[in-house]
């Protein structure tokens, strides 16, 4: 089975855009990384996407690599695969994590989402998202409570998760 992303952190931002990755992120990036050897620097993918896009995606290459086979699949010059091909291809870059456990940033990434002391760190299965802490609280959080909202105060919200056709034990 995959590893996935879990939890969230936030961590301080250096004046050369130098943020340390959780510990636990690192291993999944490497154990998602088919080239990544003990000794070399893992690879990943941040996606910092159009103007509306308040916060960096960053995937690891075996996430990359699924992405691209679904893009390959669609039909090409479609309106949906052109937006996924500038948002993945256009709009990302290739990075790797250095000898430190850091990840640099650099300056029109930390100016795009006005990152500036400190970064966010948060899951999201196979990728996670940096966002400055302030932007994450007022609109992602802000998002997330009013969908909750919707439900009653005991609502369990696994229980939108798909059956995966296994017998009850």
């Amino acid at each position: 089975m995959a590893r996935r992303f879990r939890g969230s952190e936030t961590f301080k931002v250096d004046a050369k855009g130098r943020v340390s990755i959780p510990a636990a992120f690192r291993r999944v990036i490497e154990a998602c990384d088919p080239d990544w050897v003990p000794g070399n620097r893992p690879n990943i993918v941040v996606v910092y996407g159009g103007p509306r896009q308040e916060w960096l995606e960053v995937y690891t290459m075996k996430a990359v690599e699924e992405i691209d086979e679904q893009i390959e699949d669609m039909q090409r010059g479609s309106p949906e695969r052109l937006w996924l091909e500038e948002l993945m291809y256009g709009q990302s870059l290739e990075a790797q994590i250095d000898d430190d456990g850091r990840l640099v940033l650099p300056q029109k990434l930390r100016d795009k989402i006005g990152l500036e002391n400190e970064a966010f760190f948060i899951s999201a299965g196979d990728y996670f998202k940096i966002w400055k802490p302030e932007t994450y609280a007022s609109e992602a959080g802000g998002r997330v409570r009013k969908i909750a909202e919707q439900y009653p105060d005991d609502f369990d919200p696994r229980s939108h998760l798909p059956s995966r056709g296994r017998a009850s034990a």
